[in-house]
């Protein structure tokens, strides 16, 4: 069936008018080896196998399990199997569910608030163990809340039933606003139980007596500790980001609530360790530098060894716990022989009862490796080097694998099948997705034999498309000729300039839903052509792509997958929590990927870049307001501030005059304006300086709600819009614009709702070989989009996720047209101001009043679901929200 639709989709596109008739037969073969199933498919399916929007195929093997609450983003973080084997009990966000093992059954959910009174209180990255004492079973977990709490929650298993016994209180220390409890363990010592507990947030490792709650002990660790586990008498803890750096290491970045050493090319951390303690007293035994981002630890049955998932580095570190040596270091990659690129994950481990065989959740792969260990990292084995021997089929993103009697996975899916869950509005009978409601799943898969291991590999290497890494590892051919987008990375490109400019947290329907020519439902549309006539218009001039999608679903995932191409493991384990940072503006040394950002790629391989906005906030008068901003560019007058980066190598390429954000203070209207004199500065130069990568954050059609002294919804959207089409029309009047292309894509989809995905947005593309007049139905993502780029710049993928996307060669024809692109004036005027609260009464002066709550002060704070319905309510007025499916609006989970 995937072949017969595979070879009506090339014919299709064969065919298809914006293929450009004087592309040659021979190129368009060679681009359509890229094609899969994937590229003629949306993303509306809710039956396995489904599509993830980052060019994936979710096909799990065995048996899957889902629980949460349909109106939440929920997340399965971590697993444990009880002692006697009976029960597996799975971390949630917001919950913890019990596994019958023989039914294969949920038979008990137990929801944090409940206990807490209805707080917002929530599990952290992971960080859960069952205990036995007498004939009892505890259950033992962390969880974190407001106030800088966190929480070891203990509770007896009886009669299929959880019922909390203890909670253990365990402050933040300055400068750490939360102490984030995280991975622990239970020990029986002279028939005392005691609680060993790694505070991700305080960098400390605390023993605490189990039944008293007396702190033991406490003792520091590295940065940012993850895991912990006891093997041949001394306990072993991880640290995300390496040892504390010293006074004279010059290469240190923040990370929240501290630093960490970073690597100067990326900004990225570049260490991670394990610190060794004696469990009696807590003295600081070793320091053993292992691989990037160590996180989930276990021993070996017998001890001698410790095994480490270093998810930033794709190995598993494997140390003798003899001698506090590391041993062997595993790759863990797909297809490892033929994979040259970052990008697998390992971050969860299990291991068999014979200690021969590591289970690791590779969490970018969807999969589980099995890893066969040899005889330097496992005694029981007879091989020589361990090696995986192959890979199954898990849902997305697994964060965990328990090990049940050697027969059977249990797999913590942290993203499971992705942002599908369905509404259906009563009045229309239509179905409607937003990125906040997911369902958390659990795959249950006997342990395969090689031949059903072989068949699973395959499957593997299938729903990742793993046939395109081969394709983007060909080398280019000689005297090629120059075309938009080069089959081949290397291969000339018409283009010597993109312009990557990255919107804020928009649906498709929210803007586009009323354009006939396209897949939108009008009854979604929020902002249609009164609001946006340059969006409009760019779709009508050049192309309209309807089947265009974000990776992520809030800005935090949303702008590592627009700089980076790809998230990672602190990334993934944050999701929903984002305890340590909310990391959109890119502040946090621990989110980046080692292989850098997009910028960082291109400078790489030799060419200039520019940075207008993105990866800094501005600092400036506080005083200031939206209105006094705008009024001094109005007049033509210098509005002083300071662009600030935490990033080492965005210094030199960040422009001061334009205005980052993280404040809804800033016009766009006056970013495009300085984005425009620069311009006009690079064509006053000798020759062709202007950069060939030149990134623009546009992001005020993000809005401020109804806050006062702010503009409407609308009016801020409006100047999103004609800011965007101010840009454009300067390029395309410039001297550049003859081989300039520009891309265009909204960070993520969060902020409303859409009727084929969750994660459908508005991606424009726009160039003198983009003159189409057409709509294009292909599945594209943010990451095919960076594929495209750096195909045109000739530069090689960063990471897996770019090697094995799509390029957009059908968004460009081989036939130029140089007319320039004429912006549309905005009808909805930009200083049209919210009302103050003296104005208003009812559902208006409720909103406004919502707008000003301290959470919603900066771009991408709050609550989303609340700040859903005020800008709902700012545009649509009485017209039913769906609230009946999108939860209530005093909830306060941002």
């Amino acid at each position: 069936m995937k072949n017969l639709f595979r070879l009506s989709f090339f014919l299709f596109l064969t065919l298809s008018v914006f293929s450009g008739e004087a592309q040659t037969n021979i190129e368009k073969a060679k681009q359509d080896k890229h094609l899969s199933d994937y590229e003629g498919q949306t993303l509306a399916g809710d039956q396995l196998p489904v599509l993830m929007p980052f060019n994936r195929w979710i096909d799990p093997a065995g048996q899957q399990v889902y629980f949460g609450d349909e109106e939440l983003e929920n997340h399965a973080l971590d697993c444990a199997a009880s002692p006697d084997g009976k029960w597996i009990a799975v971390e949630g966000r917001y919950s913890i569910v019990v596994i019958s093992a023989r039914t294969k059954k949920i038979v008990h959910r137990f929801v944090l608030s409940s206990y807490f009174g209805g707080a917002k209180v929530i599990n952290t990255f992971s960080g859960i163990t069952w205990h036995k004492t007498d004939n009892d079973y505890k259950l033992i977990w962390s969880a974190a809340g407001n106030g800088g709490k966190s929480y070891v929650v203990s509770a007896n298993w009886r009669k299929r039933k959880l019922e909390i016994d203890k909670t253990f209180i365990l402050d933040a220390v300055p400068p750490a606003r939360n102490s984030l409890a995280n991975e622990l363990i239970v020990s029986e010592e002279n028939g005392e139980h005691f609680i060993y507990v790694v505070l991700n947030g305080n960098n400390t490792l605390k023993k605490i007596d189990l039944n008293t709650g007396e702190i033991v002990w406490k003792a520091a660790t590295g940065v940012a500790p993850f895991g912990i586990n006891k093997a041949n008498g001394k306990l072993y803890v991880t640290n995300w980001a390496g040892s504390v750096p010293d006074e004279n290491d010059k290469n240190v970045a923040g990370v929240p609530w501290g630093k960490a050493k970073v690597d100067p090319e990326t900004g990225a951390t570049r260490e991670g360790s394990v610190s060794v303690f004696n469990p009696a007293n807590g003295t600081l035994l070793n320091e053993i530098i292992v691989g990037l981002h160590p996180n989930d630890i276990i021993p070996s049955p017998d001890e001698n060894y410790i095994y480490v998932a270093n998810a930033n580095s794709d190995a598993i570190s494997v140390i003798n716990t003899k001698t506090d040596a590391v041993v062997e270091t595993i790759p863990v990659k797909l297809g490892h022989e033929q994979n040259p690129y970052f990008g697998d994950s390992p971050n969860g481990l299990g291991i068999s009862s014979d200690g021969k065989t590591l289970y690791v959740a590779v969490g970018m792969d969807n999969a589980i490796a099995v890893v066969d260990l040899g005889d330097a990292t496992s005694f029981a084995s007879k091989s020589n080097a361990s090696k995986v021997a192959g890979f199954i089929p898990t849902g997305a993103y697994p964060g965990a694998v328990c090990v049940y009697s050697d027969k059977l996975l249990y797999v913590a899916n942290i993203e499971a099948e992705g942002a599908r869950i369905p509404r259906i509005l009563e009045e229309t009978g239509t179905k409607v997705y937003n990125s906040h409601h997911q369902m958390a799943s659990v795959s249950i898969i006997p342990v395969p034999d090689k031949n059903q291991l072989k068949r699973y590999t395959e499957r593997v290497k299938e729903t990742n498309q793993f046939f395109r890494v081969a394709l983007s590892k060909e080398m280019p051919r000689e005297n090629v000729d120059p075309v938009p987008v080069p089959t081949r990375i290397g291969e000339p490109s018409v283009f010597k300039h993109v312009v990557y400019i990255i919107k804020e947290n928009r649906t498709y329907d929210q803007l586009l839903g009323d354009v006939k020519a396209g897949d939108g439902d009008s009854s979604l549309c929020i902002f249609g052509a009164e609001v946006t006539p340059n969006t409009h218009k760019l779709t009508e001039d050049f192309l309209l792509l309807d089947n265009f999608h974000v990776a992520g679903k809030s800005s935090a995932e949303g702008h590592q997958w627009t700089d980076m191409a790809i998230v990672t493991d602190y990334i993934e384990k944050n999701v929903r929590g984002w305890f340590r940072s909310y990391p959109h503006v890119q502040e946090d040394a621990l989110v980046y990927a080692p292989t850098g950002f997009i910028w960082d790629n291109a400078l790489r391989h030799g060419k200039s870049v520019r940075i207008y906005g993105e990866a800094c906030v501005p600092e400036f008068d506080k005083n200031a307001t939206w209105e006094s901003i705008y009024n001094q560019f109005k007049n033509g007058e210098k509005v002083e501030f300071r662009n600030k980066t935490t990033i080492d190598p965005v210094k030199n390429i960040l422009s001061q005059n334009y205005p980052g954000y993280d404040s809804h203070k800033f016009p766009d209207v006056l970013r495009a304006k300085t984005f425009i004199d620069e311009l006009h500065q690079y064509e006053q130069q000798p020759g062709d300086q202007w950069p060939e990568l030149i990134i623009v954050a546009l992001p005020n059609d993000h809005t401020a709600g109804t806050r006062p002294g702010f503009p409407t919804p609308r009016a801020m959207v409006a100047d999103n819009d004609l800011a965007l089409g101010q840009i454009i029309e300067a390029i395309s009047n410039s001297r550049f614009w003859e081989n300039t292309a520009i891309f265009v894509t909204e960070d993520d989809s969060q902020a409303g709702w859409d009727h084929v995905s969750a994660y459908r947005t508005v991606g424009l593309v726009a160039s003198p070989y983009t003159r189409f007049n057409k709509t294009n139905h292909t599945n594209y993502n943010q990451v095919s989009m960076i594929r495209t780029i750096e195909q045109i710049l000739g530069i090689p993928p960063m990471n897996i996720q770019d090697a094995t996307a799509m390029p957009m060669f059908d968004c460009f024809t081989n036939v130029a047209d140089n007319s320039s692109y004429v912006s549309v004036t905005n009808q909805i005027p930009l200083d049209e101001m919210n009302k103050d609260l003296s104005q208003l009464k009812g559902q208006a002066l409720h909103y406004a009043k919502k707008s000003m709550y301290p959470q919603f002060d900066r771009v991408d704070s709050g609550n989303d679901a609340l700040f859903n319905r005020i800008v709902w309510f700012a545009e649509k007025g009485k017209e039913p929200y769906p609230a009946k499916y999108s939860g209530k609006d005093d909830d306060d989970d941002d």
